[in-house]
Formats: structure tokens, sequence, C-alpha cells
């Protein structure tokens, strides 16, 4: 908070934040951290990631957010990857509406139209349409799931993390103490006794049948594994997750660092994949010289 206090000033435009953080911890003294910020002639922008953790017990607004963008596809439900389905609507408290683009969708009561008639707005915004469908998705889904609903999705999401983060935190570590919201960050640094990294323990838990957790993000947590089971995963799974994670740590461990062995690609050089990759069956062909 203190340097927090040194940095804001008359140059701060924006702070961007989510809450909790990518650790899973809440940040209670959000508030004071608004005030600073806003005392400062700043904005606050709420990064909607961690939506899964606050949904029916608290909201952006509530918290001294001015901004936000929704993240549909880790907390509505709607898809993500491949370079285009994800979609992300930006909402604004009431004083910075003015300045959204142009058109605006306005209603009569009997027919829709566009307004371009916002002389403070920001213009129009190529695309501005968005991905419609996923949006629509998105919408269905808080439908369907009504105020209550979405109540049950944070408080199982919260339960299903801190219950797995008490299971897995035997085999590794569990960085930084206190209760987890949806996700929490585990440390694989004692795999090194074992000449084992964090890499290898997600290669492995594909031949178990897992889709493996994000591996080293956030990069402050040393050969960091951040588990996010949401609230959709049955304590069953919870369980079958965390009995295999910790049968893989008394494997031989040329086994583990050689994994997967169950897949049909086996593992890449990822360097290489991130420097020349191929996209395409074309490419591929290209590549291979035929």
């Amino acid at each position: 908070m203190a340097a927090l206090k040194q940095a804001a000033g008359p140059r701060t435009l924006a702070l961007m934040l989510t809450n909790p953080n990518t650790l899973g911890i809440f940040e209670a003294r959000v508030h004071e951290i608004a005030d600073i910020v806003h005392a400062a002639g700043g904005l606050l922008y709420y990064d909607g990631a961690n939506f899964n953790a606050i949904l029916g017990r608290t909201n952006p607004g509530a918290m001294g957010f001015d901004i936000v963008h929704f993240n549909l596809h880790k907390t509505f439900t709607t898809p993500h990857g491949g370079g285009g389905p994800g979609v992300g609507p930006v909402g604004v408290k009431k004083i910075l509406e003015p300045f959204l683009p142009v058109p605006r969708i306005t209603f009569d009561g009997t027919r829709y139209g566009l307004d371009y008639a916002q002389p403070k707005s920001i213009g129009k915004v190529r695309a501005w349409y968005g991905n419609f469908a996923l949006i629509l998705r998105a919408y269905a889904y808080i439908l369907s799931q009504g105020s209550d609903g979405l109540a049950w999705v944070t408080d199982r999401a919260v339960l299903n993390a801190n219950y797995l983060a008490k299971r897995l935190r035997a085999q590794l570590d569990l960085p930084y103490p206190g209760l987890r919201k949806h996700e929490f960050v585990l440390s694989g640094g004692k795999l090194k006794d074992r000449g084992l990294r964090t890499m290898d323990l997600a290669k492995r838990l594909m031949d178990h049948g897992f889709h493996p957790p994000t591996v080293y993000f956030p990069p402050l947590i040393e050969e960091a594994l951040m588990v996010e089971p949401t609230e959709t995963e049955s304590k069953e799974t919870l369980d079958a997750f965390a009995d295999t994670v910790a049968a893989i740590l008394k494997e031989d461990p040329e086994i583990v660092r050689t994994a997967p062995h169950n897949t049909t690609a086996k593992r890449v050089d990822e360097v290489l994949a991130a420097r020349e990759p191929i996209l395409s069956w074309r490419m591929w062909r290209k590549k291979k010289g035929v």
C-alpha cells in the first residue's frame, strides 16, 4: 500500500486489478486501493478473469471499480481459444457512459434503433457487435442460473478450490497462508530434488486422462502449478486428481520425465514450436518437403 501511495500521482491514468488475484487471494483492502487511485484522479479497472469467485457475493462496483471487462469464457460458459471465439463485454459506471463507442442501441417502446449522436463518444470501434452468438450464450446461461444459481457457482468453486488445495499441499508446497477463493497456485520446487519439473508432472497427468493445469504462471511462484477446479467438478473427480498427483510423485522419475506415453503426440520441442509454428497441413508438408 505504501508503494501504491508513492506511485499514484498527477500522471496516474488507471490501475487494473483482478480481485481475488491470480493466487486466489481476495484483496480485503480494495476500498483503500480505490481511494488512493481516485484521489490521484485515476480510474480503477477490473479484470474479470476471476469472476467465478465473487458471483452473487459482491461485485466490482461495490469494490470501487469504475470499469470492468467480463471474461465470458472463464465464468459464463462460452468457448475460448482457437484465435477467435472468445469475447469480453466491457461495462462502465455512469460517469463514463458518454464516452462509450457509437452507435448505441436505442428502444422507444416499439422499435430498436442506432444512435450516433453522442458528442463525447470515442467514436465507432471496428467489429463493435463483438461475437454476438457468445454474448447471447452467456446471457442465456445467466438467466438459466438466476441470482441464487450464480451465488451457488461461487460457493461451489470456492469450496472445490479449498478442498483440493488442502489435499494437494501434502504433496506440493502452497506458498502464502490463508484460504483461497476459486483457484490456488502450488509450487513444484521440491520436484527438483528428484530431477523433475512441474512440466513433467503436467505431462504425466495427461497419461492418466487429466487435462493438466496451467504451469509456470504466475512467475512469482517457483515451478508454479495453477489449479482452478471451478464449480463443475465432483468430489470424486477432485479426489481422483489428488490421488493421481500423489501416485505420480511416487513413480520412477524417468517415467515422469519422458511423459506423456499414452497420447498420440509425445512431448514436443516447445521452444521450436513457438519459434516455428506449424499451423496447417500445408505448412507441415512444406516443412517436410512433400
